[in-house]
């Protein structure tokens, strides 16, 4: 069966692999290539971090309290003291990973899509790169039971491998936000249990 909008693609397009060009007995051996019993850390969590689990609460509720900036203070593993600051949506707080660093917090919610974004800097708040992208899913609809699935994902941002306002930190911190990248996995997988 032809596809009025594949017609206009006259010849296969290098490293995109559909059903068109690759029928599945030449498509399984690139797919069973990709599966390993054990990957690198690297790997998995190289370019991106993502952390998913259930939470037993209904997903409306669970989006207004994750969207509430002040809720990272009770389910992170490290972030304290939220105080709002001059600027309307920004808030201070404290990442006793780094020693009471300062971090700085905006949250960015969409409740039609029950997506929660928390947008953070270490040490100053011009530049918030540091991006947590969250979406909260109904359990009914993808597990058949109430309650919600949390869709969590980092970005690995050039930032986390050195410091961009080296001027803004406390001189006597011996460590970077970036240090912890590779415990970001686990780390973010104990917040959400």
């Amino acid at each position: 069966m032809s596809l009025p909008a594949l017609e206009d693609i006259p010849t296969p397009i290098d490293g995109v692999v559909r059903i068109e060009t690759s029928p599945r007995e030449k498509a399984t051996p690139i797919i069973m290539e990709m599966m390993r019993s054990v990957y690198p850390h690297d790997q998995v969590f190289g370019q991106y971090c993502t952390v998913n689990d259930y939470v037993a609460c209904p997903p409306a509720e669970l989006y207004e309290y994750m969207a509430d900036t002040r809720s990272l203070e009770e389910w992170t593993y490290s972030l304290r003291g939220f105080t709002p600051t001059d600027e309307p949506g920004l808030w201070l707080a404290y990442d006793r990973l780094g020693s009471e660093t300062e971090i700085y917090t905006r949250t960015v919610a969409n409740a039609a899509a029950r997506t929660v974004d928390y947008h953070c800097a270490w040490d100053q708040g011009k530049h918030l790169w540091m991006v947590y992208l969250m979406r909260v899913v109904d359990a009914q609809v993808v597990f058949d039971k109430p309650g919600s699935v949390v869709l969590w994902t980092n970005c690995h941002h050039p930032f986390y491998d050195h410091n961009p306002y080296p001027e803004t930190a406390p001189p006597q911190r011996p460590v970077w936000v970036g240090d912890f990248w590779d415990m970001f996995g686990a780390g973010h997988a104990l917040e959400l249990q």
